[in-house]
């Protein structure tokens, strides 16, 4: 019998049972849901007419007001709005529950781009000594960051976990239960979560989906890809982690805490291998083996339960103790229970004893205001006036400088913060291993000047030859275009090459998709990374460096996400690509990696993207000249139409005054403030890219995903050269994927909701700019692809889309209603404080909802 396709297995396993179970909310016994449930639908329903109609959110509530309620006074009408706010979120976090239920059921787990998958090419195409060359080689590593796109209390993230297992098997009274349960959890957080609740939060996936889900992917390579042509030494997936380390524009963030996080991961990692050894010991109860279980238990339960960083049992002594085992298991008694030995035996060679890479990440300009600290407290340091110096000579000083500098010296408070955190880092070594923090992260790194300061850290701490992998981060257009530039610069450099020759010739550098998009728009931001990545290519392979790539990718197309395996499938050789490095954040945890299918499926996913680079399709992916013309004239014209938006004079007033953004800072989801500087003014470059990016979301106008796009396209429509972009998208999957991400964004907009605008004096103009600019570039993408609706090639994605963005119509009518009366009240002659701080709370609290309907829109 054949499978059904993907689309009706969604409606199947999805849309009905979300149907069928949402009904279970109005049978709940509290008055207020039962209520609320039954003005909820029609109310939703009087939103898709209004708007529909071209109503505005103020015509359309104002309308069912009339209809369903009977003279109701502001306070029965506000209270009204919160219930259905809290309606739809609960709506929401059901939707999330079954789909992770059917994650399995809707996607296939073992066709293309899964390990079998890949397995069964390499075997028909005859390249099954090129995969193992590759799986001994190739390494995927997921770093998971705090950065406030989560909406979801630790509470609430419990009650999905036991939903989805309700849903599989369809509980029905479980699932009453949990639902009840819902209705009396709060999903708000009172006060703002330190760095290390952020850290606890996100060691909780990796303890109940990394640990279980990567061990047994390593399990499967060796038993079945592997078999018998020698041990898979690779520790393929790596796991880096940023709450806790990540200063850059987080104050919060401080070395007690930094090691506090390194510790929490070490135990965290301990207590894993302890339980396992617990159900191992019920099983290797054998003369001579079972003794030897026992001891590690013992010495393991003290190292997790009864010590303050003494360790029982050191992770060398561990790996020799199990191998010993192994030895007796096969030796003696018939290799009995040996794939589970071998499968915690796998789990320690990939996460030791610090489970997770602690990543240490500072801004550029924190550096420069710390080596001006040092230079009025020490001169004796510097033979010259070093500020007087070009870029050339402050480098050869830095490359020469050592000290041993202590903290307590100094009184600028980010002087001995930043000092304190190289001191933290040995620290972590110490007793994590060298990968329990071993990379200092530059953001908004500029020049060469810049990877310099943060290496000579290190030595003015006297730490002369630290393990520990500089890694500068560019982000804007113009860092981008200049960044192997750079990296001469340093390869060239005696001190910085000793330092690489220390470090196995490797450099990692990040690319940066968030602030990249802000800066440049959304072609010109992933077209300058593309050319970035294969200028710093050749630069690195003629100084004989091996580079790596760590790209900053948020949720959204607009920040790099999207399809990403297709995007790391697309690369062509002339960029490096033998690891595959990338940052999950906030939502994308939860949905992309947040049960044992979904990071099973996506950690596979990208594993599999680059063995087509590296095995399948190596030389297939690569840009002509003249496709790299036209890319390149995209680009720029598309950029210069983004810039000469960022420039309106509306541009900035618009955000502040129309959207969300001055709410994201009061929803309390993160310990980072929405702007590096904390200035009243709003500068854009200040502006964090999450609430930049997530107010366009609110809006559901979501610029950066496509603005500039459509005049790109325009303009070979009008010159006659539509067949070269034609033949760019059907010859490359770069570029196919570029636009394909875009029609996502543009999936997710929906302009009807602030349609009332282009009739305001001072702002519909520039919305107008907005709306024509998505209605053309939504017409060219569907004539370039030739489809008839946005998303055509992935029906079950779209119909996903579809339903998320219907359960949360209610509630983004409520936010844009709030928005016009705080407006409204505001203008009036007498300001009502007390009813504007209401709406205020109206408009923050919608804000959860819509965020975590989208899963990937900051």
């Amino acid at each position: 019998m054949y499978s059904l396709p993907k689309l009706e297995r969604f409606e199947q396993n999805v849309a009905s049972k979300f149907n069928i179970y949402n009904s279970i909310f109005i049978t709940l016994p509290f008055n207020e849901i039962n209520n609320t449930g039954v003005l909820l639908p029609l109310f939703s329903e009087i939103c898709e007419q209004g708007f529909k109609k071209n109503q505005s959110p103020e015509e359309i509530f104002e309308t069912f007001i009339s209809k369903y309620l009977e003279n109701p006074s502001e306070n029965e009408t506000i209270t009204l709005m919160f219930r259905f706010i809290q309606y739809v979120e609960r709506q929401v976090v059901l939707f999330d529950a079954i789909e992770d239920a059917s994650f399995d059921i809707v996607n296939n787990m073992e066709g293309r781009g899964s390990l079998r998958g890949m397995k069964e090419a390499a075997e028909q195409r005859f390249k099954k000594d090129e995969l193992i060359n590759f799986l001994n080689e190739f390494k995927v590593r997921t770093v998971l960051t705090a950065h406030p796109t989560q909406f979801y209390p630790g509470s609430v993230l419990g009650i999905i976990t036991d939903l989805t297992e309700a849903v599989k098997v369809n509980d029905i009274n479980k699932i009453r239960d949990l639902l009840a349960q819902l209705g009396k959890t709060p999903f708000i957080k009172s006060v703002k979560p330190t760095p290390f609740d952020e850290a606890v939060s996100l060691i909780w996936y990796l303890e109940n989906v990394f640990y279980p889900t990567v061990g047994e992917m390593m399990q499967y390579i060796q038993k079945n890809i592997f078999k018998k042509k020698g041990q898979l030494r690779n520790d393929i997936f790596n796991l880096g982690f940023w709450p806790g380390g990540d200063r850059d524009g987080n104050p919060f963030v401080t070395t007690e805490i930094t090691l506090k996080v390194a510790n929490r991961l070490r135990t965290s990692i301990l207590k894993c291998y302890y339980l396992d050894i617990r159900k191992l010991k019920r099983k290797l109860t054998f003369s001579g083996v079972e003794e030897l279980i026992s001891v590690i238990e013992n010495k393991l339960y003290r190292s997790v339960f009864y010590s303050e960083g003494t360790l029982f049992i050191t992770k060398e002594e561990l790996i020799n103790d199990l191998e010993t085992i192994k030895t007796l298991i096969i030796e003696k008694h018939q290799s009995l229970y040996l794939d589970e030995l071998n499968l915690l035996i796998n789990k320690i060679h990939v996460f030791g004893y610090h489970f997770a890479t602690l990543d240490i990440r500072q801004n550029s300009r924190t550096h420069k205001e710390v080596f001006q600290d040092i230079i009025s407290k020490n001169p004796a340091l510097f033979s010259v006036d070093y500020n007087d110096l070009d870029e050339k000579s402050k480098i050869a000083i830095l490359s020469e400088i050592t000290a041993n500098l202590n903290e307590d010296d100094f009184e600028n408070e980010v002087t001995k913060k930043t000092l304190s955190s190289i001191r933290a880092i040995k620290t972590i070594q110490e007793s994590n291993g060298e990968l329990g923090c071993n990379r200092y992260i530059i953001s908004n790194n500029e020049n060469a000047l810049n990877v310099m300061e943060a290496l000579a850290l290190f030595r003015l701490t006297n730490w002369k030859n630290p393990p520990v992998d500089i890694v500068p981060l560019f982000e804007s257009v113009e860092d981008l275009r200049k960044a192997d530039e750079v990296m001469e610069l340093l390869y060239t450099n005696q001190t910085y090459k000793k330092h690489l020759e220390s470090r196995n010739n490797e450099q990692t550098i990040m690319l940066g998709f968030s602030d990249g998009t802000k800066d440049g728009g959304y072609l010109m931001a992933n077209w300058g990374i593309y050319k970035a990545k294969t200028a710093i290519s050749a630069m690195s392979r003629k100084y004989n460096v091996k580079v790596v790539f760590f790209d900053g990718r948020g949720g959204p197309p607009a920040r790099g996400g999207g399809k990403t395996h297709q995007f790391y499938a697309s690369l062509g050789p002339e960029i490096e690509n033998k690891q595959i490095q990338l940052t999950i954040q906030g939502q994308t945890i939860s949905s992309n990696f947040g049960t044992l299918d979904s990071c099973r499926y996506n950690l596979e996913n990208l594993l599999s993207a680059g063995a087509n680079n590296k095995v399948f399709h190596h030389d297939e992916n690569h840009l002509s000249v003249e496709e790299k013309e036209v890319m390149q004239k995209l680009s720029e014209i598309s950029y210069q139409k983004y810039i000469d938006f960022k420039n309106h004079p509306k541009f900035v007033p618009y955000l502040e005054n129309m959207s969300t953004l001055n709410y994201y800072a009061k929803t309390n989801i993160g310990s980072r403030p929405s702007k590096r500087k904390q200035s009243a003014q709003l500068n854009l470059d200040d502006l964090r890219a999450i609430p930049f990016v997530g107010s366009w979301s609110q809006l559901k106008q979501n610029v950066p995903g496509f603005f500039g796009v459509g005049t790109a396209l325009k303009y070979f429509e009008e010159n006659g050269k539509w067949e070269d972009v034609q033949n760019l998208y059907n010859n490359s999957l770069f570029f196919k994927t570029l636009l394909e991400n875009s029609m996502m964004a543009l999936s997710k907009s929906f302009f009807p909701l602030t349609a009332y605008m282009k009739n305001d004096p001072e702002y519909g103009p520039f919305w107008t700019i907005i709306h024509t600019e998505y209605l053309e570039t939504k017409r060219l993408l569907l004539k370039l692809s030739g489809f008839t609706e946005l998303m055509e090639n992935y029906p079950d994605g779209k119909a996903s889309i579809a339903m998320r963005e219907k359960i949360v119509l209610p509630l983004l009518t409520i936010q844009q209603y709030a928005l016009l009366k705080i407006k409204e009240l505001k203008e009036s002659p007498s300001p009502d404080e007390i009813q504007i701080a209401i709406y205020e709370k109206i408009v923050m609290r919608s804000l959860f909802g819509n965020i975590n309907a989208s899963r990937n829109s900051a």
